[in-house]
């Protein structure tokens, strides 16, 4: 009688390590990418906690608050895991003018993200609706969804 064949030939094992190295050259990168923008979400999360605080400062001062004043902490008293520092500021408008913008800590944190703001403006203040634009100096693809323009 013939011996029948158990187990996997040589070839068979190489071509299963072969589709998972290609998958995982693959899977690595947009990992990666999806790490680095929860980590940037922390920066939207922790920039939008202030909007009402300087909305609020500018339609009855008609000025834009700085950290320390009005109610809103130090810059680097509103930081996260992810996140060093918040800053408030601006130029006054009358259509706003005011910023917010969230500085990503320098280690630590995804290294396309590293060092890297994400700004929410003012704007459309003069027509009775506040508007916040979000910018940022970071890869489009590490932005949340709801920050849709990235500066070059």
């Amino acid at each position: 009688m013939k011996q029948v064949q158990k187990g996997f030939t040589l070839i068979e094992l190489m071509i299963v390590v072969a589709i998972i190295g290609i998958l995982a050259a693959v899977a690595i990168p947009a990992y990666q990418d999806y790490i680095a923008r929860s980590q940037m979400s922390e920066a939207m999360t922790l920039a939008g906690g202030l909007k009402t605080n300087v909305s609020e400062v500018f339609s009855q001062d008609g000025t834009c608050p700085t950290n320390g004043n009005n109610g809103i902490a130090t810059a680097t008293d509103i930081n996260g895991n992810y996140v060093s520092q918040v800053a408030t500021g601006g130029t006054a408008a009358a259509s706003g003018g005011c910023t917010i913008t969230a500085t990503m800590k320098s280690s630590g944190v995804s290294t396309g993200i590293q060092g890297k703001t994400l700004t929410l403006t003012l704007s459309n203040a003069d027509t009775g609706s506040y508007v916040w634009t979000c910018t940022s100096d970071a890869d489009q693809k590490f932005l949340p969804t709801s920050c849709t323009t990235a500066s070059p």
